[in-house]
């Protein structure tokens, strides 16, 4: 079995057999790196220079922190690439006894491959994990020009969103 980030155990088997035979849906691991995982990401947002050893390091961090960060991947089988990612971050609160919520962060589809469903399927994915948690709400941010396709995948607006940036 490879390094992988999570136990592939959380990942949906009804997302999993859903997806077209040369797809693959499983955690992030190591050799993501120069599998088109940060190049997925820059079709999203800025990524900026990752070296392998932090991309290394970064993933281990997140590894450490067992239940608390998942990172999930769609691989293009035919190609070797990740054409799809997502993540799950578990928010450890006080109140609702001790609950937790989770956050949908950084879904991105490869431009070369939007249009096939993928990015409902990580969400769907990223929800089960948030439920197998113990999750007793799941949140994500977005911009109102994408709050369509998240009705579709079933989730509401449920308020704002208010941000302070900082510069470095």
């Amino acid at each position: 079995m490879a390094d992988e980030l999570f136990s592939n155990s959380y990942i949906s088997f009804d997302v999993a057999k859903e997806l077209e035979p040369n797809y693959r849906i499983r955690p992030l691991q190591p050799s993501d790196y120069h599998g088109g995982f940060l190049r997925t990401l820059a079709d999203l947002t800025t990524v900026g220079a990752i070296t392998e050893q932090r991309f290394i390091d970064q993933y281990e961090f997140m590894k450490h922190r067992q239940g608390e960060y998942f990172v999930v991947v769609i691989e293009n089988l035919l190609t070797g690439q990740v054409v799809g990612t997502g993540t799950l971050v578990v928010e450890h609160k006080f109140i609702h006894e001790c609950g937790l919520v989770g956050h949908i962060e950084d879904i991105a589809v490869a431009k070369s491959e939007q249009g096939k469903k993928l990015g409902i399927k990580l969400i769907r994915a990223l929800t089960f994990i948030g439920e197998k948690v113990g999750c007793y709400k799941i949140i994500l941010d977005c911009s109102p020009h994408n709050e369509q396709f998240y009705v579709k995948c079933g989730y509401e607006n449920g308020g704002f969103e208010m941000v302070k940036r900082f510069d470095k």
